[in-house]
């Protein structure tokens, strides 16, 4: 009864006041075709650009220095590994919600040179080389889970082929998931790449999605392990200067598939019990980016797109009401400050920020 009390008033306190109905202030909030071939062409025009590129890359000899075409035939553009592979998952995505895409002959060939069954067994062989065992953990690794899933479901013979060819790499990053979590005695909270809840999201929603048992369980498991104590999350921290995630929010993403309803009120009243005054502006208002043209301070574009599909993500889990309809309000304000500031942007951010504006609108169009 205690813990009830204290979770309604938190909830109280949280709600603040809020005119009108959310839905009427998203109505223009979606991915219409027009934003997707914007969004699709920035991934289009990097999938098969080399360079700029920056590789992660351990050698072992001189006859390792290579260009990254050789070191990565089948994810060599988009300037680094991990880019290369949500852009392919952005154009997986845009091909599946827009049948007679106007851009969709040439990201089929674009998609179909960089896929093939040899290019992904060199990938292959890339990752089962000595000392690689990190190389993009665990946010490659990921990303590269979400393109599987998402041409897990999509009956098309062509992305069939896709997905058959990658099918010995997708094996590997799960095998690496599986050998790496026992592993891994703390979560790594970082705004950046390594972040452990962002890694154990997606991989969740793959493993649920293609019904693998022993990843599901092994996600939950370390989820619970890593965060279910955790309180107060230290957001007069955020946002760090070259986040694009809040560690605070991708957790409480995490958190929300994890738990049940019930569990994941309990937990969300005690994590962020301060969602209000100081610290609400310090996790929530749009973050600002001074100089687009620079690879790291950009990322702040990327952090308002993930605040945005972490809050619609927690939303989820309460029913209609003043909570639910705040942390929407809240999304759809960091969501559209990225949207407008993305009009300005380069290469520097435009080699990826399409990927996360594409599966912040799949979050959004979750909550409908």
């Amino acid at each position: 009864m205690k813990r009830s009390i204290i979770l309604a008033l938190v909830l109280t306190l949280m709600a603040g006041s809020i005119p009108g109905p959310v839905r009427a202030q998203g109505d223009d909030f979606r991915l219409d075709a027009d934003r997707a071939e914007a969004f699709a062409r920035l991934a289009l025009d990097c999938i098969t650009r080399e360079y700029p590129n920056k590789i992660g890359h351990v050698m072992h000899s001189d006859g390792d220095v290579r260009p990254p075409r050789f070191l990565h035939p089948a994810f060599y553009g988009c300037f680094d590994w991990h880019s290369a592979v949500h852009g392919h998952w952005s154009l997986v995505k845009v091909l599946k919600l827009f049948p007679g895409f106007p851009l969709e002959d040439r990201i089929r060939t674009a998609i179909d040179q960089n896929l093939t069954p040899g290019n992904i067994r060199r990938e292959l062989a890339y990752f089962r080389a000595g000392d690689r065992g990190s190389f993009e953990r665990t946010y490659g690794w990921a990303w590269l889970l979400k393109l599987c899933e998402e041409l897990h479901t999509w009956q098309d013979p062509q992305g069939r082929r896709w997905r058959l060819a990658l099918f010995p790499l997708e094996q590997y990053i799960v095998s690496a998931y599986l050998d790496f979590l026992p592993r891994q005695n703390y979560p790594i909270r970082t705004g950046v790449h390594p972040n452990t809840a962002f890694g154990l999201r997606f991989a969740l929603d793959y493993a649920r999605e293609v019904q693998h048992r022993e990843l599901i369980d092994m996600i939950e498991q370390k989820s619970r392990e890593y965060y279910l104590a955790d309180r107060s999350c230290p957001v007069s921290w955020e946002p760090g200067g070259e986040d694009f995630f809040s560690p605070c929010l991708v957790e409480a993403d995490l958190m929300a598939r994890i738990l049940n309803r019930e569990e994941f009120a309990r937990w969300f009243g005690d994590f962020l019990p301060g969602l209000k005054d100081g610290e609400k502006k310090n996790l929530l208002a749009p973050a600002t980016v001074l100089d687009r043209s620079d690879g790291k301070l950009v990322h702040l574009d990327g952090l308002n797109l993930s605040r945005a599909w972490c809050l619609f993500g927690i939303a989820r889990q309460f029913d209609q009401g003043i909570l639910r309809q705040r942390l929407i309000r809240l999304g759809l304000t960091n969501g559209r400050s990225a949207l407008q500031n993305m009009k300005a942007g380069d290469y520097a951010g435009g080699h990826w920020l399409g990927t996360f504006a594409i599966y912040m609108f799949t979050r959004y169009q979750d909550l409908r």
